[in-house]
């Protein structure tokens, strides 16, 4: 992976997006497709997700947030939610090393509460093994919802006040510094697999200006070759954040 400036907020990729969101969506379909059970189609997944973060700095990208697993999939079948924990397991035990060793730091979001109490441990090692690393910046959404992530900034911000703490009015900022997200850089890309076109209540609040792209693959198919067309795609949006496009004879030096 090529080096990147220090600091989450300088993780930048030229005219490309620095920062992109990817809903990993299709494992369950590509297996049946295939005649294979729902859990081949998550192992495969991981071996894409392995692909996705190496392609990602050689375009430009500095930081990755994936949709790992979010506040509604423990109603999936137990076996399910069983096979997927063990993927968690055996991805941190197989690639932490080596995502060390690359300058990735690994961030998990989402709440920690009702986790097994070996993947929690798992995430706390992982978040600390890598913590020094500033080459790239990987997100992984666990146990994530966007409006919980809301529910728990603003219940952050009550108590401090509640305790007394001398704290700021009730502002955009306020929520935003208590977000899982707080500290990395502004979403500019959601990327989504499989042909379906909804957010999912992944980043609600991050992806108030952020540009979406939905791609009709399935997840385990997805590759370096995918997400630079996803990036392409961000790169012929016109990005004005409610504002409007100034005429060229009206832009003066």
């Amino acid at each position: 992976m090529t080096a990147a400036p220090s600091g989450p907020e300088s993780l930048t990729g030229a005219d490309g997006p620095r920062h992109v969101a990817i809903i990993m969506d299709g494992n369950g379909r590509w297996a049946k497709r295939r005649g294979l059970p729902r859990a081949v189609g998550h192992r495969e997944g991981v071996q894409a997700l392995k692909r996705t973060i190496e392609a990602a700095p050689g375009l430009g990208i500095g930081c990755l947030t994936v949709f790992g697993f979010s506040t509604e999939n423990w109603s999936r079948p137990e076996d399910e939610v069983s096979d997927l924990m063990g993927l968690v397991r055996t991805y941190v035990a197989s690639d932490l090393k080596r995502l060390e060793k690359a300058g990735v730091r690994l961030r998990v979001l989402g709440r920690r509460d009702g986790l097994p109490a070996d993947i929690a441990e798992i995430i706390v090692r992982a978040e600390a093994q890598t913590a020094h690393n500033d080459r790239f910046l990987l997100q992984v959404a666990f146990n994530y919802g966007g409006r919980a992530d809301l529910v728990d900034a603003a219940r952050r911000h009550a108590e401090r006040l509640l305790a007394g703490e001398t704290v700021e009015p009730f502002s955009e900022k306020v929520i935003e510094a208590g977000l899982a997200t707080a500290g990395s850089p502004p979403l500019d890309l959601i990327v989504r697999t499989s042909g379906e076109q909804r957010l999912s209540n992944f980043l609600l609040w991050e992806a108030a200006y952020a540009e979406l792209v939905f791609q009709d693959i399935l997840w385990p198919d997805y590759g370096p070759k995918a997400l630079a067309e996803a990036v392409d795609a961000y790169r012929r949006r016109d990005r004005r954040f409610g504002g409007r496009e100034v005429p060229a004879e009206r832009v003066t030096a």
